[in-house]
C-alpha cells in the first residue's frame, strides 16, 4: 500500500494541492490524508473511489498510475549509468596504460642514466 500512498502524493502534488486540501476535499482529517500516503492507513474500497474521483481517474487508473512510467524512467536511469559506467571504464584502462607507459620511460631512463 507504501506504493499507492506515493501515487497520491504525487498525483496531489502535480495538482499543487496541499494534504489539508485533499482531507477537506474527503472529508477527513490532515492526520487521516496524511496515514495513507504514508502507507500506514490501508485504504478501503469505498475511500479509494473517493480518492480516485478526486483526481479524476478510475480506481483502475489510480492504481495502476505511473508504473510504466517509472518503469519506462528506472530503465532510462539503467541505461545511463551504464553508459556513464562502461566511459569510465575506458578512462580507467587509458588511465592504467599511461601509467604503464610512465613507469616503462621512467625505468628505461634510469637504465641509461
Amino acid at each position: 500500500m507504501k506504493t499507492l500512498g506515493k501515487k497520491i502524493r504525487l498525483l496531489r502534488h502535480q495538482r499543487g494541492w496541499s494534504q489539508e486540501d485533499v482531507a477537506k476535499r474527503l472529508d477527513i482529517s490532515i492526520p487521516a490524508f496524511s496515514k495513507i500516503e504514508t502507507g500506514i492507513t490501508d485504504i478501503n474500497l469505498s475511500r479509494l473511489e473517493q480518492i480516485s474521483i478526486l483526481f479524476d481517474m478510475t480506481v483502475v487508473q489510480l492504481l495502476t498510475f505511473n508504473d510504466a512510467e517509472q518503469e519506462q524512467k528506472y530503465s532510462n536511469e539503467l541505461d545511463s549509468v551504464s553508459k556513464r559506467l562502461s566511459d569510465r571504464d575506458t578512462e580507467v584502462i587509458d588511465l592504467q596504460k599511461k601509467v604503464i607507459e610512465l613507469y616503462e620511460e621512467l625505468r628505461l631512463n634510469k637504465v641509461t642514466a
